[in-house]
């Protein structure tokens, strides 16, 4: 790979890692902030479903025909109690993302009131996309939540324009295309 290829990889990697990592909830100049439960409304449930490991379950025809490489595992527990258990992947001169189930259910996610929430079924399971950070990112980014026992498959997805092969492709339109192709690998009962 050229100099010039490892720099925008590397640029889109990081920028990927930073829209993966910072949670999901409001935002307010261009930060992310966690989503937190209220004593009123939806709560989070107490952990991450383990009823399926994004690491080793997706299943590897899923993979390479996204053409994807697992990076690193994405395990990450905020401090407003958020976990999240998976792995994020990396598509050379595309999208970055990371397929993880959390303790953010359906319900949580929608009373955040994000940007552009759509709510669908996937596989017969409940799902929301979302585009949880504003700024100068807010397209490049689009989170799927896909209805888990226990909370949801979270599948956050970055795809800046710069990209050759993604990048000309909504970021929302990809999530949901990979849920499609990720949810009928989750066991009925989880």
């Amino acid at each position: 790979m050229t100099s010039r290829g490892n720099t925008l990889l590397g640029t889109a990697f990081a920028v990927g890692a930073v829209v993966l990592l910072s949670g999901c909830g409001p935002s307010t100049g261009g930060d992310a902030k966690p989503a937190t439960p209220t004593s009123t409304g939806p709560s989070l449930a107490a952990d991450a479903p383990h009823s399926y490991d994004p690491c080793k379950d997706v299943p590897q025809s899923v993979l390479d025909s996204e053409k994807l490489r697992q990076t690193r595992i994405a395990n990450d527990d905020s401090s407003a109690g958020v976990k999240w258990r998976g792995c994020a992947y990396i598509r050379p001169d595309g999208y970055g993302v990371s397929i993880r189930t959390t303790n953010l259910t359906i319900a949580l996610v929608r009373s955040r009131n994000f940007p552009e929430a759509t709510e669908f079924t996937v596989g017969g399971r409940r799902a929301i996309s979302t585009r949880q950070f504003d700024g100068p990112f807010i397209k490049e980014a689009c989170t799927v939540d896909v209805e888990m026992k226990g909370g949801s498959l979270e599948i956050n997805l970055n795809n800046p324009p710069s990209n050759r092969d993604t990048g000309s492709t909504d970021s929302c339109v990809l999530a949901r295309g990979l849920a499609e192709k990720v949810v009928p690998s989750l066991p009925a009962t989880a």
